[in-house]
């Protein structure tokens, strides 16, 4: 019996797909072999010795110490793109909002509105209307900086609304770029894409080399009068430097869902409350998601979509399955091997990985494992776990 401990409230289609004759899932259990949370802040103490896996319903990993889960040996999963139409839908709201001041419009027909007669409300509103007036999205320039699940689908959507769209992605993936349309525009760095869109729209993870991305250097290569639209991560900004751009006027609105205080009564900045994933649909999109690949690791030790841990899938072929991780050097698997070996276990099949520091192995054998195999294995100089799947 698998045991899953939970933080936050977690989607009930998602906590479905464990079944309840080989999971028990609660939010208080001893000895979990796996965590499954969504904005909980996870300290290291509170990681017990028994988990394998932990599983964030959602993109970023901010709150789970990742390289401390790496040292021992804690496989952390994300859902990357299960919430990138709810994402996607609310940047497209973002632009939409800066095009025009639409909440300025409302607030004016809410305030002004109480005890007017139709004919008054008429008037009213054709002589306030002027000045709450804009800028269509057709025919300008969006520029998506980070091509990815969120950013691809905005890029694409951008098209849709008859904007010219520039693309920059230093990583773009293979998949991702059989995913991004033709018509998107790639340039080649930061300044350039700024210097030519009305609309930069943000979609990075927060790095050491995306931090504070946004500087002091680079917003002056904004186009005078454009928006910059941040619904990925907070960091990639600095606050200081957009404050310093938009009272200059060099950009003309910030529309973000992290909220800070330097932006609060500013007519020109729209913060919304981290509403990005904020939707039933994303929520049970990330559950899911989860669920499918702690299942997969804890039933058969493959592993995907791990921010820490190399991507390793393989078919059963043996009658039992080892899963060992070890650091990443120099003849760990001989000697792995040579325990098996040394046992008369007969390898069926096996696949090796590794990712930075890190290496992982999944083994097929063909008979069960003899009293003491694992233990040996254990006692390998740099193996950091191993078990019997």
């Amino acid at each position: 019996m698998y045991k899953i401990l939970t933080h936050n409230k977690i989607s009930v289609k998602g906590l479905d797909k464990f079944s309840r004759d080989k999971y028990e899932v609660a939010s208080e259990i001893g000895h979990p072999d796996a965590i499954m949370l969504r904005s909980h802040k996870l300290t290291p103490e509170a990681i017990a010795d028994s988990v394998t896996a932990i599983g964030r319903a959602g993109a970023g990993v901010n709150n789970i110490p990742v390289d401390d889960c790496t040292e021992r040996g804690v496989v952390v999963f994300n859902a990357p793109g299960a919430n990138a139409n709810a994402v996607k839908e609310l940047v497209i709201a973002g632009l939409l909002l800066s095009g025009r001041d639409i909440l300025g419009g409302i607030k004016y027909v809410k305030e002004e509105g109480p005890g007017l007669t139709e004919d008054e409300l008429h008037k009213l509103v054709e002589n306030g209307k002027k000045q709450y007036g804009g800028a269509e999205l057709a025919g300008k320039t969006l520029g998506v900086v980070g091509l990815g699940a969120i950013g691809s689908l905005v890029a694409e959507t951008g098209l849709m609304l008859g904007m010219k769209v520039l693309g920059l992605d230093p990583a773009l993936s293979v998949e991702a770029a059989w995913r991004l349309s033709r018509d998107v525009e790639r340039v080649e760095n930061m300044q350039t894409l700024l210097s030519k869109s009305d609309y930069v729209s943000l979609h990075l993870p927060v790095l050491e080399a995306t931090r504070n991305l946004i500087n002091k250097e680079l917003t002056e290569s904004f186009k005078p009068g454009s928006v910059l639209l941040n619904f990925s991560r907070e960091k990639l900004v600095d606050t200081q430097a957009l404050v310093a751009a938009l009272d200059s006027g060099k950009l003309r609105s910030y529309i973000s869902d992290f909220p800070m205080p330097e932006f609060l009564g500013r007519k020109d900045v729209i913060q919304m409350p981290h509403l990005g994933a904020s939707t039933a649909e994303a929520e049970e999109n990330c559950a899911i998601m989860i669920a499918d690949q702690l299942i997969d690791f804890l039933e058969n030790g493959n592993i995907k979509n791990s921010v820490n841990f190399p991507n390793t899938s393989l078919e059963r072929s043996g009658l039992c399955r080892l899963a060992i991780i070890n650091k990443n050097v120099p003849k760990m698997l001989g000697q792995i091997l040579s325990v098996l070996a040394d046992r008369d276990q007969n390898v069926a099949d096996m696949i090796n990985k590794s990712r930075g520091e890190i290496a992982y192995n999944l083994i097929d054998i063909e008979r069960e494992p003899t009293n003491g195999l694992i233990d040996e294995i254990k006692a390998i100089d740099g193996v950091i776990s191993a078990r019997v799947v």
